[in-house]
């Protein structure tokens, strides 16, 4: 299938389409042929035969199919006639290498097929071939085995010789009886042997033969010349000196065998090309293409000497401008008549085929380099607006505001922020931002919250929004657990410890909608953003401060609480407030997402697409960490609200703390035991007031918006 295919081409490392009327290595052939053995588990000759068979498939799909049906009557004449066929189409593709057969028939009815090649390991695609063929076209079954593989030893150079036993095992039915309607519609003489009828003397004199066949020779068994045609004489002048060798003039090229009659005979059936030999050219014709005759080898017993009647190879008119020939030079019956004229438009229609089949090509991967910055693009727009905003906004449609009765909004900050930036290069406050930044929108992706909005150190998740979910307490809470732990990888600048953040949350109803045209926002507004940035404003360095609506959210679940006491919060008055201090059914690992959690048992989620565990244990559902941030696919580390029967055991049995762990301290014994030096301590207390207007203003803000 495809996808064994593209694992395939990547793996032989090759390109992933191939043009039709472009000429490949065969080491393309060969490694992809390697590589399909390794992955399919077969040998080279399966692997090879069944693309003999899907190639022979190819071709009768690619136009070729009455062309190779016509070829002949049974197998062996078909293959025959193959090198034919591989003549006509070199007239189109110049520089297609093809193998050369020769059939021997046995008198046990089986056959040997000589295969000669000089492109090595691709004799086992001919068995493929073959046996296509044969069921195809003549409705039998054969076996093919290999009888001997050497180097032939009478052809140019080390070439691959291949002898196939060819047996024809299996007549189906309907071949047998296309046999004998063939038989049976013949009458009378027609099942007679036919004999043919000789004259008793040639009636046509020499004069007349040479112009009739104006390209044809006779040489004899040492290749002395005793015969030629006129034009032949005409274009090679040295045969019409007396007793000359016609391997001097000319040489073999096809099939690539020594200039001997012995082996000529041995390749009695095949069409033979020869050329001209340039040195033997006279001067002011050395500058001309060599000239080229494809014809037949015909063996005269009683005379002892072969006649090669020929015509000129010649593919289309330039060639013949080339050659300094003309129409009229070819006999009047010679079809190479037509055929000049038939394949000079051809070989422009297929140029104009190949260079659509390359426009194909290049639009193709053009259409790969858009849709593949297209998926940029869209990832980048959908890192900054939630996956359905973005799509009606692409749609060029309204989006209206939509309004959330629950979510849980978390701020947080950096410590002295302020005066680390006072301290420090501009660069160096990028760096630490960018490094934080980084680990932080990470945790985004493994607990599937929404990130709105960073405002220099500041930066805003919310859970619960766009899509509303139950658990959004749970992943905020989960998520903010792990800025925690990220933090303390970030170096600050100044002291060349770890950062100290504040987080708080908060959890109530919102109106959240897209905000402008040109850079539109995804802004959330209403009192819920401004308590949860009082939140982070008065919390403390490393530790996670809790609304009473998110420890209402939180208790009874696997989570470990403080309780801070009362505060005075600005515009909101006296406050009850907590600290989240850990998740006990999870490890940092896994709040993380640097490891999977074990499978727990829990009830089912009402979110979407997601399974959430019992109030015994909390659940991680762990993303990978270079994944984009989809706001619509939600997985979390957080179990559902669970009633109070369904608590943990360990947890009622905590009375002096209620159904939550908790340890109550005042302000003053938690600052104590907070782990921040004396000097970070001092430029905290210098800038907590600072920090905490700016972020009023910055709250207030985005209410009046």
């Amino acid at each position: 299938g495809e996808e064994a295919w593209v694992k395939l081409r990547d793996e032989a490392g090759v390109q992933d389409t191939f043009l039709t009327h472009e000429v490949y290595e065969d080491e393309i052939t060969l490694h992809l042929v390697a590589e399909a053995c390794k992955l399919l588990g077969v040998k080279p000759e399966v692997v090879l035969r069944q693309f003999g068979e899907y190639f022979f498939e190819f071709c009768k799909r690619s136009g070729y199919h009455h062309m190779l049906r016509t070829l002949g009557g049974n197998l062996s004449e078909f293959t025959e006639n193959l090198d034919a066929l591989h003549s006509y189409l070199s007239l189109s593709y110049k520089e297609m290498n093809a193998p050369s057969f020769r059939v021997e028939r046995n008198p046990d009815g089986t056959m040997l097929l000589h295969y000669y090649s000089d492109r090595r390991g691709l004799c086992h695609i001919v068995p493929g071939i073959i046996g296509a063929v044969a069921k195809d076209f003549f409705n039998s079954e054969i076996t093919m085995e290999i009888v001997n593989q050497l180097e032939e030893l009478e052809r140019t150079g080390k070439k691959e010789h291949v002898v196939f036993l060819v047996n024809i095992c299996i007549f189906t039915f309907a071949c047998i009886n296309k046999y004998l309607q063939h038989l049976f519609c013949y009458t009378g003489k027609s099942l007679k042997n036919f004999e043919p009828v000789y004259p008793m003397k040639l009636k046509i004199d020499l004069q007349t033969f040479c112009h009739a066949f104006p390209f044809h020779v006779v040489f004899d068994e040492q290749l002395v010349v005793h015969q030629a045609g006129v034009n032949l004489q005409r274009t090679v002048p040295g045969l019409q000196i007396v007793n000359i060798h016609l391997d001097e003039y000319f040489s073999i090229v096809h099939p690539e065998v020594t200039f001997t009659i012995s082996s000529i005979r041995k390749f009695i059936n095949s069409h033979f090309v020869m050329q001209t030999r340039r040195e033997m050219m006279p001067e002011t014709w050395k500058g001309r293409p060599m000239l080229q005759l494809r014809g037949q080898m015909i063996w005269m017993p009683s005379l002892r000497c072969m006649l090669y009647q020929a015509s000129p190879l010649l593919r289309s008119l330039q060639e013949l401008e080339e050659m300094h020939m003309h129409i009229s030079d070819i006999a009047p019956h010679d079809v190479t008549r037509d055929l000049i004229l038939l394949n000079h438009q051809r070989l422009a229609e297929m140029e104009l085929s190949s260079q659509l089949e390359r426009k194909k090509e290049e639009l193709r991967i053009l259409s790969q380099h858009l849709e593949e910055e297209k998926r940029k693009t869209e990832n980048l727009l959908y890192a900054m607006l939630p996956k359905h905003v973005a799509n009606q906004l692409k749609e060029g449609k309204k989006v209206d505001a939509g309004e959330f009765k629950e979510c849980t909004i978390l701020f947080s900050d950096v410590v002295t922020f302020t005066n680390i930036c006072a301290m420090c290069e501009p660069i160096q406050i990028v760096h630490m931002l960018n490094s934080m930044y980084l680990q932080f929108d990470r945790l985004t992706t493994v607990h599937n919250v929404y990130k709105v909005e960073t405002i220099g150190d500041a930066y805003m998740v919310v859970g619960g929004v766009p899509i509303p979910v139950s658990s959004h307490a749970e992943r905020v809470a989960n998520f903010a657990l792990g800025m925690i732990i990220a933090a303390k990888e970030v170096i600050n600048p100044i002291t060349g410890g770890p950062i100290q953040i504040r987080v708080g949350l908060h959890s109530g109803p919102v109106l959240a909608g897209v905000v402008g045209e040109k850079m539109p926002r995804y802004c959330l507004f209403g009192d819920t953003v401004n308590t949860a940035s009082r939140m982070e404003s008065h919390g403390l360095p490393n530790k996670i401060h809790l609304s009473p609506t998110v420890y209402q959210a939180l208790k009874n679940k696997c989570f470990v609480i403080q309780k801070r006491g009362e505060i005075e919060v600005k515009g909101k008055g006296s406050m009850t407030t907590y600290f989240l201090e850990r998740n006990t059914g999870v490890s940092e690992q896994q709040i993380m997402g640097l490891c999977d959690l074990e499978a727990t048992d829990g009830e089912d989620s009402n979110s979407p697409s997601e399974s959430l565990p019992s109030s015994n244990m909390s659940e991680i559902q762990i993303c990978p960490i270079l994944k984009p941030t989809d706001s619509e696919s939600y997985g979390s580390l957080d179990t559902e609200n669970q009633s109070e029967d369904g608590a943990p055991d360990q947890l009622q049995a905590t009375a002096k703390f209620g159904q939550t762990e908790y340890t109550e301290k005042n302000v003053e014994e938690l600052d104590s035991d907070s782990h921040v030096d004396m000097q970070e301590q001092n430029l905290m207390s210098d800038s907590l007031e600072t920090n905490i207007e700016r972020k009023h203003s910055q709250t207030q803000f985005c209410v009046v918006l």
